[in-house]
């Protein structure tokens, strides 16, 4: 029983998330200018804090060719976080902030990824979200030619998703759902 009413109650709960940033003129007040072209410059990190050791899997070909032109879109400033040292085995993890938003490029297919899975639209890309543990929800955008995860905090709200959301439409096509079967 527990497990249905987190089926529904949790993709309405985060939709009303969603539609409250959106809806509130938060998203609304960013541009394009909010998108920075790091290509070939060293992102300013937040001195003040450590690099934050992110757990990555093996980099992948298809990971190779997706992920650079993501990566060198990627804003230096995330929902009022500044970018900040990341310590990783790849060059597909970047992160904002404390406490910290993270995302990886080319992650490995989600094992909750299924036929019925509810999936959520923000910005034009499909969400898996995940809420197992209990101190971090992981977005994973599933409708790419690579997985990506977001992972945040459970006080964050959907603002880094919604706000990354161009940014992958921008870099990385849409493709149709594998939600396997």
């Amino acid at each position: 029983m527990a497990l249905v009413v987190t089926a529904v109650v949790l993709p309405l709960v985060v939709v009303l998330l969603v539609l409250t940033r959106v809806l509130g003129g938060d998203a609304g007040e960013r541009t394009d200018d909010a998108v920075a072209d790091v290509e070939g410059t060293q992102a300013p990190e937040r001195a003040d804090l450590p690099p934050l050791p992110v757990d990555v899997p093996p980099v992948t070909p298809e990971a190779d060719a997706n992920c650079p032109a993501l990566m060198g879109a990627l804003p230096l400033e995330l929902a009022g976080e500044q970018s900040r040292p990341v310590r990783s085995d790849s060059p597909y993890a970047y992160a904002w902030g404390e406490p910290p938003v993270v995302l990886v490029c080319g992650v490995e297919r989600p094992a909750a990824l299924e036929p019925t899975s509810p999936l959520i639209q923000v910005n034009g890309v499909e969400w898996l979200v995940d809420t197992t543990d209990p101190d971090s929800i992981v977005w994973t955008a599933v409708d790419r030619p690579v997985y990506l995860q977001v992972t945040v905090s459970v006080d964050t709200d959907s603002a880094p998703v919604t706000a990354l959301g161009p940014v992958i439409t921008g870099t990385l096509p849409a493709q149709p759902v594998d939600a396997g079967g």
